[in-house]
């Protein structure tokens, strides 16, 4: 009885140890699946319900990315359909025009620049002729490099180097600010200003001399250059910081040829850029030469300068724009197809060709069919046209589009000519047609103060037509679009 009641108490104790032992076993397993069951799954790779894959990335056309790499000059106060400007703009796909006052080789005032009310009657004219927002470019630095000097614009600026002297950041934020507000109401959305160049050399023919640095001090030149670019910015216009890497210290003029800096530039001409490196929309290079940095190209020219030590070194991923290819620093050493295609190899996103230096009517047309035929011989890639493109196209987001959202409206009643017969009612138009470039591309589009509904190329006349856009999963978008002189093509963006 005693030897059976001790194997009971054995096997009591045997199956409670195996209870434990599998229940052990059970809150393991059960802890291995709630760990796996609340692993973070990757993101996207089975929507549910409330998921929604990001759009597919439109593909654009090489011919767009290629046009919207060019910022060029021209002739004319004013742009009609038959404007070589407008040609360029809408068959090349531009991506923005440069201003000028004076025209340098007919030697008379009055190539772009007249009064407030021309200028922002060509800017319209151009920007309405435009699928994507252009670039409206200017050197408005203040001082002698004043664009707006004209009696008309009552603009009363002073010299960076004044300001420096000064050394009152109120008053430079002041002056900026003036200056700013005044492109702004002209429609210029992009100042090639401020110049961060240090003012080694005050005889410099190029800076010192015309007193376009704010002083030979990085500290005293980045305080300044911050109040430039904080005064522009609260008018929503875009600056660049000029001239990489340095071109105080020169004793040449690349306007007027060949400019070595090379026993003359010094390391910390590149401090304003590294203090300033996240306010910069854009950045500026020299044409200038230096054999330690480069031993064969220029700045501009040079993918060790402007990829190795702008991008790699000082970490800028933004817009990087040439200055005038056509200055003689460039063009009496180098031909054309060379400084285009080693400029696009350096990194630079933007190709600026005044076309004032130099004129030629069809300047736009030979820059792109010279990148073209890069890309066919292999000597430029695709994908390093893409880069440019989408930096170009951020930095649109950023400013351009910000700032047609601004002129979003409230829906109203207002008197408006009725449109013309439609574009598949007839193939000859009276108006002028509007064609709404929506994305996502199967937005919905509206015309709301008009009946027709709204199809793309819709013919209108004179008039101001208000349009929604909307998207199921997007926001609405309103703008209030006018039909004057030209056809209209916008682009429309939905934000989630």
């Amino acid at each position: 009885m005693r030897s059976r009641l001790k194997i009971y108490k054995v096997f009591l104790v045997l199956s409670m140890l195996l209870t434990i032992l599998l229940t052990a076993c059970d809150i393991g397993a059960l802890l291995n699946v709630v760990e796996e069951e609340y692993k973070v799954p990757p993101l996207l790779e089975k929507p549910g319900d409330d998921e929604k894959p990001t759009p597919p990335k439109t593909e654009v056309n090489l011919d767009i990315k290629i046009g919207q790499m060019l910022m060029v000059g021209f002739r004319g106060l004013s742009v009609s359909d038959k404007s070589p400007i407008v040609r360029d703009i809408k068959k090349f796909h531009l991506g923005g025009v440069i201003l000028f006052d004076y025209d340098f080789l007919r030697k008379k005032w009055g190539r772009n620049i007249k009064s407030p009310q021309q200028v922002k009657k060509l800017v319209e004219g151009l920007q309405v002729v435009s699928s994507i927002p252009l670039f409206i470019a200017i050197d408005q630095e203040g001082g002698k490099i004043n664009r707006l000097k004209n009696k008309n614009f009552s603009l009363g600026t002073v010299s960076a180097q004044y300001l420096g002297q000064q050394n009152n950041l109120e008053l430079t934020y002041t002056k900026a600010s003036e200056i700013a507000k005044t492109v702004a109401q002209l429609g210029i959305n992009f100042n090639l200003a401020p110049v961060v160049d240090l003012n080694i050399n005050p005889s410099s023919p190029a800076i010192g001399r015309l007193r376009r640095s704010f002083s030979a001090d990085p500290s005293i030149v980045t305080q300044h250059a911050h109040q430039f670019i904080k005064a522009h910015h609260e008018q929503e216009i875009i600056t660049v910081l000029k001239h990489f890497p340095g071109h105080g210290s020169s004793t040449h003029d690349s306007h007027r040829g060949w400019v070595d800096v090379t026993n003359t530039w010094k390391r910390v001409e590149l401090k304003p850029y590294i203090n300033l490196i996240d306010k910069a929309d854009a950045i500026m290079t020299a044409h200038v030469f230096n054999r330690h940095l480069d031993p064969k190209y220029p700045a501009t020219l040079s993918k060790r300068i402007v990829t190795n030590i702008l991008r790699q070194e000082l970490h800028y991923d933004g817009v990087v724009v040439s200055d005038d290819l056509q200055m003689k620093a460039i063009t009496s050493n180098y031909g054309f197809e060379e400084a285009i295609q080693a400029t696009i190899d350096a990194g630079v996103d933007i190709i600026l060709i005044g076309n004032n230096l130099k004129y030629e009517p069809n300047i736009a047309e030979r820059t792109v069919n010279v990148i073209n035929q890069l890309i066919t011989e292999g000597q430029i890639t695709e994908e390093r046209i893409d880069k440019s493109y989408q930096r170009i196209q951020q930095l649109k987001h950023r400013w351009l589009l910000k700032s047609r959202n601004k002129q979003q409206i409230e829906i109203q009643d207002e008197d408006v000519t009725m449109p013309v017969k439609s574009e598949k009612e007839s193939d000859s138009c009276a108006g002028h047609r509007l064609t709404i470039n929506a994305s996502p591309p199967d937005s919905t589009i509206k015309i709301m103060n008009i009946k027709p509904k709204y199809q793309p190329g819709i013919c209108l006349k004179r008039g101001t037509y208000h349009i929604s856009v909307t998207h199921p999963g997007y926001q609405q978008q309103k703008l209030s679009i006018r039909i004057t002189d030209f056809d209209v093509i916008e682009p429309v963006i939905l934000g989630r």
